[in-house]
């Protein structure tokens, strides 16, 4: 068997498999539109499976689409080291958000395969269903029911926009999958992401070690007012829901201002009006926010203190505010074994990182609860991400997918 330490995967071949991905979903300005359980989507997922046969590997697909697919170890009873992340995308997405995770861990079996490398845990490609929620929320859903936080007829039940449920177009695209597979059948989760924000690249680092995240709130909020023509109705008489809305989101704004010096963050993401015409006053809106905070006690501090608020945007803009609460998530750390192997491959090889938390929301964030688990952050050009413009070279991503190689080298052949 050969050194670890002697083993590079292929880059050239792993950036040709990127860009056979960034075909799939392509946008007129150089992104992707690959939303969860679309016709790309589908797409997306039968070419990855069919690398994934090439490779050796066995495909399993669980209950809400999320694609396993595993190389065999030596010890058929050692639980295998999971390796992935998504391949769905935001409406105006990127080509590698997720997408890098995913086909970074395909081309560690295949170089494994190379060199014809045994190892003694099985190790199992990822791809989970809807990670982003820009379809169906919340996000992250296949990993929650992969870990058990959510019920598969949950997630079956939730509707896109068009009233499609998630139910529905697994069926229809032919991903509702009938593997029993569940967090207890593995030993740890290894995820690369681009970082999605400036930090590394201003500080000129090669790679981030992910030491835990933020704690992040989703949540809805309606605004309920009363419709009527714009020209004749006074405007003391008037219940605009946007006007609420316009409250809602200043007052959510301000929040995240608040608590921005020690990182804290909050949006308006989302609103939908009706009966959005024109000549007629809205009486209802929809809102999905978000609030986040390295602490995630301050998150909750957060959220309490918008809803302390509501009195006075309800009195202010005389319609009824109700917030629905949505998805929490985050406020953990990683594995410290797992971020070891991260730590000393990065070391090994001479790169240079930072430790930093996770913004953004990750699969591994829910994994992480069950299974040892830890994540390796690329720079990406200007932070950019959830933007066609998103983008990354060769050289910003191979010190990530080096250590990603060794990290899970060195966890698939330990002793128990």
């Amino acid at each position: 068997m050969k050194r670890l330490s002697n083993i590079r995967p292929d880059m050239s071949r792993l950036w040709a498999t990127l860009m056979r991905s960034a075909e799939i979903g392509a946008t007129e300005k150089g992104g992707l539109k690959r939303l969860a359980l679309s016709d790309e989507d589908a797409a997306m997922r039968h070419q990855f499976i069919h690398w994934c046969e090439e490779a050796g590997l066995t495909v399993s697909i669980d209950a809400v689409g999320n694609i396993f697919a595993e190389r065999a170890g030596t010890d058929a009873d050692a639980k295998p080291v999971l390796v992935g992340s998504h391949l769905d995308t935001q409406v105006h997405g990127g080509r590698f958000d997720g997408i890098l995770g995913v086909l970074a861990g395909l081309e560690l079996v295949r170089t494994l395969n190379d060199h014809a490398i045994a190892t003694r845990r099985p190790i199992t490609l990822v791809n989970w269903t809807n990670e982003e929620g820009a379809r169906f929320e919340p996000p992250m859903i296949g990993s929650a029911v992969f870990t058990g936080a959510k019920a598969a007829e949950f997630a079956y039940s939730r509707r896109d926009r068009d009233g499609f449920t998630l139910g529905g177009e697994l069926e229809r695209i032919g991903f509702k999958g009938k593997d029993a597979i569940s967090a207890e059948a593995f030993d740890s989760l290894f995820e690369l992401h681009i970082e999605q924000g400036p930090r590394l690249e201003a500080a000129a680092k090669q790679l981030g070690i992910v030491t835990g995240a933020f704690g992040v709130r989703g949540f809805v909020v309606e605004v309920h007012g009363e419709t009527g023509h714009v020209g004749p109705t006074p405007m003391p008489a008037r219940k605009n829901a946007l006007v609420g809305a316009a409250e809602v989101t200043l007052a959510i704004n301000e929040i995240g201002w608040a608590n921005h010096e020690t990182g804290g963050k909050s949006t308006t993401m989302r609103i939908r009006a009706e009966p959005n015409l024109l000549g007629a006053l809205p009486n209802f809106v929809e809102m999905t926010c978000d609030m986040r905070h390295p602490d995630d006690a301050v998150v909750s501090t957060m959220f309490e203190a918008f809803k302390a608020r509501l009195p006075e945007l309800e009195e202010r803009s005389r319609c009824r505010i109700v917030v629905k609460e949505g998805w929490a998530y985050g406020g953990m750390h990683f594995d410290a074994g797992c971020i070891e192997l991260i730590r000393n491959a990065t070391d090994a090889f001479g790169y240079s990182s930072m430790d930093l938390l996770t913004e953004a929301g990750h699969d591994a964030m829910h994994v992480a609860e069950y299974l040892p688990t830890a994540m390796i952050f690329t720079p990406c050009e200007g932070g950019l991400s959830h933007n066609e413009a998103e983008n990354v070279t060769i050289a910003d991503i191979e010190p990530g997918v080096n250590v990603l190689v060794q990290a899970v080298l060195e966890r698939a052949n330990r002793a128990d």
